[in-house]
């Protein structure tokens, strides 16, 4: 097995000076292969997007991070300088928001919000990164890629808006792609097709894939039967 990710007693608490810690993590432990879809499941308020945010190392000040190891291709996340996580963040590991309107920045074009995490990891002059920009977003299903790349998130459906969160992540081919709740404010048929589009990019690209979600008819579609358990 090619291991990818190891996480080990991975404990995270929130609190304040004066109040007493609450636990949203407890003793974490999980391993993930190159090429494996692993699924989170839990309830609203069990740690899921906790746990997405401390791979990435975004974890809201006041979070307090009890590890005994967080190894990304044989790097430490939790000892790891924030210049190297800002290098991993985009290129070796990428999140798929729960909320993709929330995500998008509403006053800018779609194509410049994926040309951001391009130009942040490749030396790429504007008109390349948009050029690259474009593909991504055929890449994940848009048929008048052009036409959306101009496109405001505003103007775009729930859908839409999500494959645009995915052209992001997968813009620089990562090794990991971390989908947290990706289809909760979806209807039933975007929900599908957003389902599908992951899968799909996940094995393409021979990427891991973590996927967060309340749901378990949502995970049995993409996870991989040998570890759902």
């Amino acid at each position: 097995m090619n291991l990818l990710l190891r996480v080990q007693k991975l404990t995270v608490s929130y609190g304040a000076d004066g109040q007493r810690p609450f636990m949203a993590l407890s003793d974490v432990d999980f391993e993930l292969a190159a090429g494996e879809a692993l699924g989170v499941l839990g309830e609203s308020g069990s740690g899921k997007t906790t746990l997405a945010l401390a791979l990435l190392g975004l974890l809201p000040a006041g979070a307090s991070v009890d590890c005994g190891a967080m190894l990304f291709q044989g790097t430490n996340l939790v000892a790891a300088q924030p210049r190297t996580l800002r290098q991993i963040r985009g290129a070796g590991i990428s999140l798929v928001h729960q909320e993709p309107g929330l995500a998008l920045n509403p006053v800018m074009r779609v194509a410049d919000q994926v040309a951001e995490v391009l130009r942040a990891h490749q030396d790429l002059t504007t008109r390349q990164a948009w050029a690259k920009s474009v593909e991504m977003l055929a890449h994940v299903g848009f048929a008048e890629a052009s036409r959306i790349a101009e496109a405001f998130p505003h103007q775009l459906s729930g859908g839409q808006r999500q494959r645009v969160g995915i052209a992001q992540a997968i813009a620089c081919r990562p090794a990991l792609i971390v989908a947290d709740e990706p289809t909760t404010s979806l209807d039933a048929v975007a929900q599908m097709e957003i389902l599908a589009l992951l899968r799909d990019l996940q094995r393409e690209m021979n990427s891991s894939l973590i996927l967060i979600s309340h749901d378990p008819d949502v995970l049995l579609h993409v996870v991989d039967p040998r570890i759902r358990a």
